[in-house]
């Protein structure tokens, strides 16, 4: 079994890859140039906005966990090229050099409507408009419609290992206007790394998958963990459940987070 890795050197592949490779994965990384990988695993240097590079990096591979993407930029075409058209690229090295491949894709509980009247669920509609959900959308589709073995994980707010990304949540949600009781389900990096091993046998395969923590915290109370500041509000809180997502399906497939709340990976140092 080989796994190529996309995204190796972003936020998740960086703390995924280790933990596969402890457990006894035989992993390759795709990382672009000038991008060194530096944990003990074989790379191919390549883009995913260059198909001829593809080839190479998926040749002989048993499994394809796709974690790259554009998030956070101003340039709504850079998300769009990277996470549409570069997904196209990879599904189509996949199906012209390792058909029998299965392609775990990573994607997010932001592509979910957002004023649902409950926790989303796996077939609840998904019609963002924001430029990354909405790519992340066209590339779930298309994965879906590539006659490969596939499944996609709809991660809620990554988080942990000393990543930076809980400690920027109440900045960037305070920028978004997010009420402080606003709950947002969250994931350590523990579980993901959980939940790939999962996939990776077959588990959950042809499915959809939310992954979630059991405890979805307010913003407020994010807010105190990291000790950053946050306004109180005791006014109305519209879209309760926007931010939260229903685990469900995932528990009822074989997973089980090591990192049960936010609160535990406080206690355990695990932030």
């Amino acid at each position: 079994m080989t796994i190529l890795i996309t995204g190796a050197t972003g936020l998740v592949g960086s703390r995924l890859i280790p933990r596969l490779v402890d457990a006894g994965y035989d992993c390759r990384a795709l990382v672009r140039p000038g991008r060194p990988l530096s944990q003990g695993v074989p790379s191919v240097v390549g883009d995913l906005l260059d198909p001829t590079n593809l080839p190479k990096a998926v040749e002989g591979v048993s499994d394809v966990i796709h974690l790259a993407a554009v998030l956070r930029t101003p340039d709504p075409e850079q998300i769009r090229q990277v996470n549409v058209d570069g997904t196209h690229n990879l599904i189509t090295a996949v199906q012209n050099h390792a058909p029998e491949a299965r392609v775990i894709m990573a994607s997010t509980n932001l592509v979910y409507n957002e004023r649902l009247s409950r926790p989303a669920c796996e077939d609840d509609l998904t019609d963002s408009t924001r430029p990354y959900p909405a790519s992340k959308i066209i590339a779930e589709q298309e994965l879906r419609r590539s006659g490969l073995t596939w499944s996609v994980l709809r991660f809620a707010f990554v988080y942990g290992d000393s990543d930076g990304h809980l400690q920027s949540a109440p900045g960037l949600l305070g920028s978004w206007g997010w009420h402080p009781a606003a709950t947002l389900s969250l994931i350590h990096h523990r579980d993901i790394a959980t939940a790939m091993q999962l996939a990776l046998t077959g588990a959950l395969d042809r499915r959809i998958v939310n992954l979630t923590d059991d405890a979805p915290t307010s913003v407020y109370e994010i807010a105190r963990i990291v000790d950053a500041d946050y306004p109180s509000s005791a006014q109305p809180l519209e879209n309760p459940w926007n931010g939260h997502v229903d685990g469900t399906l995932a528990r009822s497939l074989g997973f089980t987070p090591a990192v049960r709340s936010v609160y535990q990976a406080a206690d355990e140092g695990l932030l």
